[in-house]
């Protein structure tokens, strides 16, 4: 029993799957943090596009 713990303390398979969940923990929290604060942004682009296409439209007709 006392070799199989020791083989489990001593193995590192698993470590790379930690690492690579670490790593998009990380990249999650980071995209909701930018998007969250650039939300304002991205409504004022959103409005003006939309506006820009409804007067081309208009215009069109």
């Amino acid at each position: 029993m006392r070799e199989y713990l020791q083989g489990l303390w001593q193995e590192e398979d698993g470590q790379d799957l930690i690492e690579y969940s670490l790593l998009i923990i990380f990249i999650a929290v980071a995209t909701a943090a930018v998007v969250g604060s650039g939300q304002n942004a991205i409504r004022g682009i959103w409005s003006s596009s939309n506006s820009t296409i409804v007067q081309a439209n208009t215009s069109a007709s």
